[in-house]
């Protein structure tokens, strides 16, 4: 574990205060890691969901995609379509 002493405004305070008694952590510290790990689930790259993987395998699978050998085709059927 990895300790660090941070400078924290009032209002960042109020906030993590506000986080920690609204989740129910023992300390601002737990308040800390809880905003990190949304940070890290909305912001950076996630990794893909284990259903919608399944679901594009699914889809793979049952053919819903066509496949075109050449551009001018791919046009044709959006025109015909």
């Amino acid at each position: 574990m990895v300790q660090a002493i941070i400078n924290l405004g009032d209002f960042e305070d109020r906030v993590l205060t506000i986080i920690k008694g609204k989740y129910g952590f023992k300390n601002k510290s737990d308040a800390i890691n809880f905003v990190i790990d949304k940070f890290e689930e909305d912001s950076l790259e996630p990794e893909l969901k284990p259903e919608f993987v399944e679901k594009i395998k699914r889809i793979e699978k049952d053919g819903k995609f066509h496949r075109f050998k050449s551009l001018s085709e791919l046009r044709r059927a959006i025109e015909n379509a």
